[in-house]
């Protein structure tokens, strides 16, 4: 996708096309009739489970009044891999924080393991390494995301990683508990300071998700979801995802003001991109955190302009328990960990009744299809769905196909209207009457003047669907379809094909399309440019999106050539 910074987003693009082309097919055939519608730090591998390295006894939680523990402090950083069947986690004993997190079963757009952590903003001291300490009230004498923890291996969970330090007046525990084959992570924190219990965050700044992919700062958001008894407070920016107003989405624009701070009782909160999400289930149900959202300026890897991306720190308790989700934003996947999560999938407020069962039926056809073309699968469930759509959409040609006929038919009378009232300006009063007649005429034969539309304006909510489940269902990222090696992007060769078929099919279907008579030469040169239109706003457009359409020329072209021929 282009930078957002200096082009329309492909929605609005494709939405001032069809505005374009609709006006220009309505009025050609009210004036006109025509017979039809035209990276990581390097990995220092560790062995799983390793020994643990020798520290001082954890002291007990400090209450007020007791004397400062013993000090905890580690020797050196050290660097910590946790590898599971679908993580993998890199921790440093400096702040104990994480400085790298993989996805294993998911590549960046240049092919590498998936990397979660932004370096060019996490590495900034100002915005720290995901889940640091963010402390909201007491704060330590100390930078405790720069002290050296200690850390222990304790037997529980599939490894578990246990940090700690102490001095004379602060003291910080982090535990990470991991599963062998879940996205889920138990995620605990304690902090105390001068003895007293110190509210906190956990963090996730800097960047979130694929940072190779074209202007990443523009998918990246934080969210959150109120419980069924929270209310929201006041001064809520941001856009609504959900119609009954507890999913809530903001980009990093959206604080560039300021720190946006709320506290609730919230389902889950944490920070997405388009395929990917970071968020935090509070494990004691009706306990308010807090979730603060920042804006982070981070220098881009795709163009190296730096943008404001979201970030995130949640918690707000001396002592915060969570459930960690790190993973895909996959149907199953999000509705296995919590029925609420698979709401952060947006499938779009004006479509999504559209693009759920669109994508839907796509799984079941790639279920179908996989068995025969495993590496295409997805593909070709396009490609079948697109005749399946079209074959059900035949009526609605058919039928414009009659209007078509009926409006050739007509011809002779409507030159003769021309003729009448030939040389009139359009301010002339008696433009009215040409109209009124022009009208009468339609209404006379059973004509519809905009019957020649009604297929193209049938295919946009498709259309706005398809790229709506390229947009966000995780399946189509990366999914290959002979020489495209990604549906939700656009072709990566030099010349991108895709969009040079589908305009020749359209220069193609608009020749065999009969035309009227009597259209203005102007008129139709201007109706011989629409295939040109075409290429320049799709040829940015994803790889699935104009496969789809192509698809849709191609079965257009066997029907108007049917038709023709038969009928």
């Amino acid at each position: 996708m282009a930078d957002n910074k200096q082009e329309f987003s492909m929605e609005r693009n494709l939405l001032l096309f069809f505005v374009i082309a609709g006006s220009i097919l309505y009025f050609s055939s009210t004036l006109f009739p025509t017979a039809t519608p035209p990276k990581p730090p390097a990995r220092k591998e560790i062995a799983q489970a390793p020994s643990p390295v020798p520290s001082p006894p954890a002291a007990p939680a400090v209450k007020p009044g007791m004397p400062a523990p013993a000090a905890v402090v580690g020797a050196k950083e050290e660097f910590l891999d946790v590898d599971t069947d679908v993580h993998k986690v890199r921790f440093s004993t400096r702040g104990g924080v994480v400085i790298s997190w993989q996805l294993k079963k998911y590549k960046d757009t240049n092919g590498k393991p998936l990397e979660l952590v932004q370096p060019n903003g996490a590495a900034n001291p100002a915005i720290g390494y995901p889940l640091r300490f963010a402390f909201t009230d007491k704060f330590p004498g100390i930078d405790a995301n720069q002290v050296i923890y200690a850390h222990r291996f304790p037997t529980e969970g599939f490894q578990t990683i246990e940090f700690e330090y102490a001095d004379a007046n602060f003291r910080g525990k982090k535990k990470f508990v991991f599963e062998k084959s879940d996205y889920r992570v138990q995620v605990s924190s304690e902090a105390y300071v001068a003895g007293q219990p110190a509210p906190h965050n956990l963090t996730w700044r800097g960047g979130f998700g694929d940072a190779t992919v074209n202007a990443p700062s523009g998918y990246v958001h934080s969210i959150h979801m109120t419980g069924p008894d929270a209310t929201k407070g006041e001064g809520i920016l941001g856009s609504l995802r959900d119609p009954r107003g507890q999913l809530i989405v903001r980009d990093g624009k959206a604080a560039s003001s300021g720190t946006m701070v709320e506290r609730g009782q919230f389902a889950f909160a944490g920070v997405e991109d388009s395929y990917f999400a970071a968020v935090f289930f509070p494990k004691l149900a009706g306990q308010p955190i807090e979730l603060r959202t920042y804006s982070d300026s981070v220098k881009q890897v795709s163009d190296g302009n730096s943008e404001p991306h979201a970030g995130v720190s949640v918690g707000g308790n001396p002592a915060n328990d969570f459930t960690f989700f790190v993973g895909p934003k996959d149907v199953d996947i999000l509705r296995a960990t919590d029925p609420n999560l698979e709401r952060i999938i947006d499938w779009g407020a004006w479509l999504g009744w559209l693009a759920k069962p669109l994508f839907a039926g796509l799984v079941i056809v790639h279920n179908w299809v996989k068995g025969v073309a495993p590496n295409y699968s997805y593909g070709w469930a396009i490609v079948i769905v697109t005749v399946m759509i079209n074959m059900a959409l035949l009526p609605l040609k058919i039928t414009s196909l009659k209007s078509a006929k009926k409006m050739q038919a007509i011809q002779p009378e409507f030159q003769k209207i021309n003729k009448k009232y030939e040389g009139l300006g359009m301010n002339d009063p008696r433009m009215t009457q040409k109209n009124e007649e022009v009208m009468a005429l339609y209404k006379r034969h059973g004509v519809n003047p905009a019957g020649g539309c009604i297929p193209l304006l049938i295919q946009m909510p498709f259309l706005f669907a398809f790229l709506t489940v390229l947009n966000v269902a995780i399946q189509m990222r990366g999914a290959q379809f002979l020489w495209v090696t990604d549906l939700s992007r656009p072709e990566t060769i030099p010349v991108r094909l895709l969009p040079l078929m589908m305009v020749g099919t359209q220069f193609l279907l608009q020749k065999m399309t009969p035309t009227s008579p009597g259209m203005d030469p102007a008129q139709a040169k201007m109706m011989m440019f629409m295939p040109l239109m075409f290429l320049f706003f799709f040829y940015s457009a994803s790889s699935g999106l104009v496969l789809y359409w192509l698809i849709g020329n191609i079965i257009a072209i066997a029907q108007q050539w049917f038709f023709n021929r038969f009928l």
